[in-house]
């Protein structure tokens, strides 16, 4: 397939923020377009985000002249052909977000000439034709805090782990909707509000006597509503956060690695329903990954800051036995092929997978595609609101 231009417009994400719309146009000038969220809390091997100023002239002046007249027959081949040409080791030159924009768009003109669903494609290239045998978990991030938030709590997501496998999406997307609800209402009045604050991703932002507790009132809201069955609970710690000069600043006080190794190990003690925590400790705390996951061998330690989409770290990070689980986030790796092999070297290492949005969201979907493609463990999409309900919907015309 030969592109015959490229636009990128500028749009804002849910947050606010500037990001890029990336449209292609086919040999017969229909259009095709990606929209790329942004992270707010990210790790520091991710890929490089470039402006919209400097994405614009970058594809201007570099992009589009390289591009002319050339024929692509697979997403791996118009892939390989841009990082060959940004040549760095972190996409600083085109940006990995100008670059994951032109790779998704060019995946949804290149479905539309199979007469396929995008999500088809994916799979048949990158895992040719894998049957699709199960429906992720849904991961929703219903209370916020961290770099998500403006209050006092130092964990940056506090999520329930909805399990569908006995019922369709529909009925537990439905159920999801209503506990958020609920719990809104429940802190409203615990805490005598008048209005509730929503964080980045959805989620309830109000403060808290402690990190702990809002895992005990979702718990125990969760065993009102006989909810137990098919929901669990998740964190993302995202510990870099308040990491600095090896000690860890959490529930106003300074502490080890240790000690917040002993702090999550007596929060999963403590909960019936907590069973994965995501990046427990500092991206470079190598020592606490590991030995909290040898500590937790029934839950998931999931890495993101650690592991970056990025299939070497993971390999790498995976055989050391630091985790068991990782998120997959193309814009931390910045094609659309390399977070396939992301998610393909998690499998054969025997991780759980969970592709995952960002913080600051833009209605594109195609995480959910990727999400079906690759027959993951989870995906993880944030609350049950505004712009992110896109991608419940999508997720209930894929596997309903």
């Amino acid at each position: 397939m030969i592109l015959e231009d490229i636009k990128i417009h500028e749009i804002f994400d849910s947050r606010g923020e500037s990001t890029l719309e990336v449209e292609v146009l086919d040999e017969k000038l229909n259009s095709f377009s990606a929209q790329i969220p942004s992270g707010k809390s990210r790790g520091k091997g991710e890929a490089a985000v470039l402006s919209f100023k400097e994405a614009e002239k970058v594809l201007n002046e570099l992009v589009k002249k390289e591009l002319f007249n050339k024929n692509f027959n697979s997403i791996k081949d118009l892939d390989d052909f841009l990082i060959g040409l940004d040549g760095t080791a972190n996409k600083e030159k085109l940006g990995g977000n100008l670059m994951l924009g032109i790779s998704v768009a060019f995946a949804r003109a290149l479905a539309r000439k199979e007469n396929k669903e995008l999500w088809q494609v994916l799979n048949e290239e990158f895992w040719g034709g894998l049957i699709i045998k199960k429906k992720p978990l849904i991961f929703s991030n219903l209370i916020n805090g961290g770099a998500h938030a403006g209050n006092n709590l130092d964990i940056q997501e506090y999520m329930v782990v909805v399990d569908s496998k006995d019922q369709d999406y529909v009925a537990s997307i439905k159920t999801l909707i209503g506990f958020y609800k609920k719990l809104g209402e429940l802190l409203k009045t615990k805490y005598k509000l008048e209005k509730i604050i929503i964080g980045d991703e959805g989620g309830y932002a109000i403060n808290f006597e402690s990190n702990f507790e809002p895992i005990k009132i979702m718990e125990e809201l969760l065993a009102a509503e006989e909810s137990k069955k098919s929901f669990s609970l998740a964190l993302d710690v995202a510990a870099s956060n308040f990491y600095k000069e090896g000690k860890y600043t959490f529930g106003g006080n300074e502490i080890s690695s240790e000690k917040l190794n002993q702090v999550l190990l007596d929060y999963l003690a403590h909960s019936n329903l907590l069973m994965s925590v995501e990046d427990p400790f500092d991206e470079e705390d190598f020592n606490g990954f590991k030995e909290f996951n040898a500590k937790c061998p029934d839950k998931w330690v999931v890495g993101d800051d650690l592991t970056v989409t990025n299939p070497e770290l993971i390999e790498k990070f995976s055989k050391e036995k630091m985790i068991s689980g990782v998120i997959i986030k193309p814009n931390q790796i910045g094609t659309v092929s390399e977070a396939c092999q992301a998610i393909r070297v998690a499998q054969e290492n025997g991780l759980k997978t969970i592709v995952s949005h960002r913080s600051g969201e833009t209605e594109d979907t195609f995480i959910i595609h990727l999400a079906k493609a690759g027959n993951v463990d989870a995906v993880k999409i944030g609350a049950p609101a505004r712009e992110r309900l896109v991608k419940f919907d999508e997720l209930i015309r894929l596997y309903n």
